[in-house]
């Protein structure tokens, strides 16, 4: 009976199956119908050519996965840092140098986590955010305070100037390219602190020496004496040189430096600025031409102000053509309102000589910056009078103490002129100067 069972099932279940195999040829001669023995002869033939065609494909992605690498290995043996996330700011890979930068160690290429988790910085992050905003290239600085979980190693650990330069990539991605701009701020103090001392130690010998030469001038006949004049000059500009650096170094230290601030008359000050340049501007019949509020009141350290328009105006002369004029044009740009906001009173400084090249423009404020051979300074007689001639620091001293009265400076070309074009502002305007020109 058990044997009966077993037969009939199976029985049943090879009839099933020839069914089923049945069905299948059915199915697939209706499915080969439409082809030929043409056709077929044909597909035979394009199976070689479609097997050479993926063994390229193949061959392909190999040189593409081997390109990725190189290029993964050139950016890790780049010495500056590299990183890119994806569209939800997820850290997808980055370099040794990244991780050295943003104190990343301890994370791993298999680990995908928000850029903002592992490191503590907003400023990446809004700049990550902006370029993909914007879908162009972005750059930024600011100063990273590493955070750490370990208190101890956290006491060793020091803040960063990062420079980035980020672009967008495709399906939302971004990379970033950071610098660690702590080595050469590093050297550029140790740098200023050595000049310093240096500049210390050169005001003594200089002063004796000066003092030498004043008493070879009483002693000396012409034309003997000319040299000693010659060599006075000399002596004066290395002072003025030396003076000018310590207050430059004292000023960048202490942006914040301690200002006398008093009530200072602009047109009174630059009138009293210009007649002690006078001298010079007769040599080449440079005049002066103000316009602007009268009876105009800041609150400044009249001595400093009054260095930052000898410099400006000292260069003007200098560079100007003969026969032209120098304009100072003052006006405010804004008054107190409901909302509180300062008046601020722009000063724009423009002479007729040859201006300024585009290559100089950015750099004319800093230190010992030489630009375009036609306005290079050359010596004259006017350390007699006080102005600081040629030594490179005049534009950046003036920067400094625009900074700390809280101003600012631009420098540009003017488009009538073709001189060159000092912008001002400053925001101490007195409450007395704003009654009259606005009453």
């Amino acid at each position: 009976m058990l044997l009966l069972g077993f037969s009939l099932g199976l029985a049943v279940g090879i009839g099933f199956w020839v069914w089923q195999q049945v069905q299948l040829n059915r199915y697939l001669g209706r499915l080969l119908r439409p082809l030929t023995s043409h056709s077929s002869k044909m597909g035979l033939l394009l199976i070689p050519g479609l097997r050479q065609e993926i063994a390229m494909v193949k061959q392909q992605r190999q040189d593409l996965q081997q390109s990725l690498q190189t290029y993964q290995d050139l950016l890790d043996f780049a010495p500056v840092g590299y990183l890119q996330v994806d569209e939800e700011n997820q850290l997808l890979w980055c370099n040794r140098q990244a991780q050295e930068i943003l104190y990343l160690q301890r994370w791993q290429p298999e680990q995908i986590r928000l850029l903002l988790e592992l490191v503590r910085s907003y400023e990446l992050d809004h700049l990550i955010e902006q370029t993909r905003d914007r879908q162009k290239p972005q750059t930024g600085e600011w100063i990273f305070h590493p955070s750490c979980d370990d208190a101890a190693e956290m006491q060793t650990i020091k803040s960063l100037a990062l420079r980035a330069s980020s672009l967008p990539l495709p399906n939302g991605q971004v990379g970033v390219f950071l610098e660690n701009r702590q080595p050469l701020l590093d050297i550029n103090q140790v740098r200023d602190r050595s000049f310093s001392d240096l500049a210390h130690e050169l005001r003594t010998p200089l002063t004796s020496i000066r003092l030498v030469v004043e008493t070879l001038q009483i002693r000396l006949e012409p034309p003997l004496n000319r040299w000693v004049n010659r060599l006075m000059q000399e002596v004066d500009r290395l002072i003025n040189l030396v003076q000018s650096w310590l207050d430059l170094t004292q000023m960048e230290a202490n942006p914040t430096m301690q200002l006398q601030a008093k009530a200072v008359e602009l047109r009174s000050l630059i009138t009293s600025v210009w007649e002690t340049l006078e001298p010079l501007a007769q040599r080449q019949h440079l005049s002066l031409s103000y316009s602007g509020p009268e009876n105009l009141w800041i609150k400044a350290d009249q001595a400093r102000i009054f260095q930052v328009f000898l410099n400006l105006l000292d260069n003007s002369i200098k560079y100007s053509s003969p026969s032209t004029s120098i304009y100072v044009e003052a006006k405010i740009l804004s008054t107190k309102d409901n909302d509180g906001a300062s008046p601020i009173l722009e000063i724009n400084l423009i002479d007729s000589g040859v201006g300024f090249s585009e290559a100089d423009l950015p750099h004319v404020f800093e230190r010992f910056y030489r630009g375009d051979k036609a306005r290079t300074h050359s010596l004259q007689d006017s350390n007699s009078i006080g102005a600081i001639v040629g030594n490179g620091l005049g534009l950046a001293i003036v920067e400094q103490i625009l900074i700390a009265h809280g101003g600012s400076i631009k420098a540009m070309n003017h488009p009538e002129t073709g001189g060159a074009w000092m912008q001002l502002q400053f925001p101490e305007v007195m409450a007395n100067s704003l009654s009259q020109d606005y009453s």
